[in-house]
Parts: C-alpha cells; structure tokens; sequence
C-alpha cells in the first residue's frame, strides 16, 4: 500500500480531515530526514501525480558550491526553477535514503499525531451532546467498566456509573447518559458515559414524553437509588394536563419503555405540590397515609399510617423513606394509626419529641 492509499484509508474508515492527516504524514518523513541530516532543510510533499512523498533539501543558489548540503550551483538551480538567481533559495530534490531508526521514528511520530487527530475529531463530534442520552452496543466488559461502541466511537461506563447488579452483555444495546466528552484521552477514554445517576432518569424521560421535552410538563426534581426506586416530581405548565397521568400513558404506554430500560428499577412519578404536608405523603407512594403533620421549624414531618402499610413506606432497607426523605427535604417519622385520631396535636407533638429523646 503505497502512501497514498494509506491516508485515504485514514481519511474514510475514521472520519479524519485529509488535508490534516496529509500534514501529519509529511511532518513525520520531514522530521525523519532532519534527525538523519541535521543542519539542513527540508520540505515534504505529497505527490499528487506518483501518490509519493516527494523530499526536498533548501539550498542557496551559488555562483561555486563550497558545501553541497547548503548550496547549488546556478545551472543546476535552473532545472529546479528556471528563474533561479544566485542568492536565490530553491527546494531541491533530495535523493538520499534514510535508516531503519529514522523510519521507525516517523513512524512512531505518525501514529501519535493521527492518535491526536482521532481523539480531537471524536471531541468535535460529540462535545454538543454531552448531557444527552445516547445509544450503542456494550463492546467489551472489563475489570473496572464496560466499553461501550457507539457508532464508530468507544466510550466507556464505569462500574461507579453502572447500576449494581445490572445484566450488560457484550453485543447487547444500551441507553446511557454521555456524563462527560474529554478533549484528551491521555492514555484512557475520552467519552464517559452514566446509567446510574438522577440525571440519567430526567434525560430518559425527557426522551420518552414529548410534553417533557416541550416544556408543558415540567421535572421538579429526581431522587434515585440506582436499581432500587426513582422518585419523580413532575408539575404541569399547562391546567389542560395532568403531569402524572402524561409520564404514565394509556395503559402504562409511555412509562413502559423507560422501565423496561432500567430493568428492575421502579419510578414513583408524583405531581408537585407546595403543600409540605401533602408532598410528603405522596413522597411515601406505594404507601397510604393517613395523616402528616409538619414541624416545620425542625423540618420533621410524623406520618400516621396503618400497621400493614409500614414496610411499603419504609421500604426495602429503609430506602423507600430514605427517598421520600432526600425528595421532602423533612426528616419523617411514622407512626401507627391505632388511637391516632383521639390524640390532640398536643399530644402528638410531645410522643415525637419525646420519640427523638430517646
């Protein structure tokens, strides 16, 4: 394969500019020959015509050449230039061969420039979608993550972005947030995917519903326990739609895909409200409550529930609460319903502070 053919291989299988990689190819042979032949000038083409890399020697144009590296005489500067002069500079074809170690360097210094080149046009490709979801097939899994091949890019999800115990087999697709686009891979990768954070969840759903694209309904805020739960806060912009009711779909039709996306993982999708109380008794979802009273000075919220609906608003591990509470911003505490309605606000107030003394 001549040189010629190995920049347009360049140029088509990876997406890189010719007149770049043309550059980086030149400047690699002209370096060689400068390391070969210090002290003199070169200056390398490609030839259009041969498909060659042409090297060329600058020399002053002398009326008696004293030293050959630096200098031509004028009838030979004229078969170069036929305007040549003394005093002249003319590019001269230099035929001298180099070493086994000046090739090697070239070669060396090449793949390092075009290694630059890929990680530069990779960046320009994808630096406008960071933040957004994007698709590919999970290439290889190792140690630390997952290389994930998009398009004719690899990016990477570690396992700290991956979701515990999901199932990623290599040639399987997957969804994931570009979290971060690098402009330098140093040695690493420049593309960083995330599937297991809050951001992940927004971006999934902003995908899924087109009236949480346009605006009409909004995302208030996203708490996530990466495999477990996702606690969605959705408000309406428009008095015509009911932001719960949009996420869900017909029959569950518009929340379908994003669950069968994350796999095991629930989302409890909870319609906003500025009443502290309120939020937090929906924060508790599958749960039903009875009653939440707010303190809201000690930002404490006691929620009266049912005996049997305790463990759904604990959760499993106490993450459902953990949630509910991360969402409320209240620290929440539940309490059985027996006898709750014939105890005074008073009361109530005295067993949660003495509760918390305990």
């Amino acid at each position: 394969m001549n040189v010629a053919e190995v920049i347009e291989s360049l140029v088509e299988e990876k997406g890189l500019d010719r007149d770049k990689v043309v550059e980086i190819v030149c400047n690699g042979v002209q370096l060689a020959y400068e390391r070969r032949h210090p002290g003199i000038q070169f200056v390398v083409k490609l030839n259009k015509r041969t498909t060659a890399v042409d090297v060329f020697a600058k020399k002053q144009v002398v009326s008696s050449v004293a030293n050959a590296d630096l200098e031509i005489s004028l009838r030979k500067a004229r078969t170069v230039k036929m305007s040549a002069q003394v005093g002249d500079e003319v590019e001269a074809p230099f035929e001298e061969p180099i070493g086994r170690i000046e090739v090697a360097a070239a070669r060396q210094h090449i793949a390092t420039q075009i290694r630059d080149l890929e990680q530069s046009a990779i960046y320009d490709e994808f630096r406008d979608k960071e933040g957004s979801i994007v698709s590919g097939t999970i290439h290889k899994k190792e140690r630390v993550g997952f290389v994930v091949s998009i398009g004719d890019s690899l990016a990477f999800l570690p396992m700290s972005n991956a979701v515990s115990g999901e199932s990623l087999r290599v040639g399987y697709p997957v969804r994931a947030l570009l979290k971060e686009v690098l402009p330098s891979s140093r040695g690493g990768h420049q593309l960083i995917l995330d599937r297991s954070s809050a951001d992940f969840i927004c971006k999934l759903i902003e995908l899924e519903i087109p009236e949480v694209f346009d605006g009409l309904v909004e995302i208030k805020k996203v708490v996530r326990t990466a495999g477990y739960k996702s606690k969605v806060v959705v408000i309406s912009n428009n008095k015509d739609i009911d932001p719960v009711g949009t996420c869900v779909g017909v029959g569950g039709a518009r929340i379908k895909p994003i669950l069968r996306e994350l796999g095991s993982e629930k989302i409890d999708l909870i319609s906003w409200t500025d009443d502290p109380a309120t939020f937090v008794k929906n924060s508790l979802k599958p749960a039903e409550i009875d009653e939440v009273e707010i303190f809201e000075d000690e930002k404490k919220a006691v929620v009266w529930l049912p005996e049997e609906q305790r463990s759904f608003a604990i959760g499993k591990g106490g993450q459902n609460i953990g949630l509910a509470t991360e969402l409320t911003g209240f620290a929440i505490q539940l309490q059985g319903a027996e006898g709750g309605g014939s105890q005074s606000k008073e009361e109530r107030e005295n067993l949660f502070y003495d509760d918390q003394s305990e």
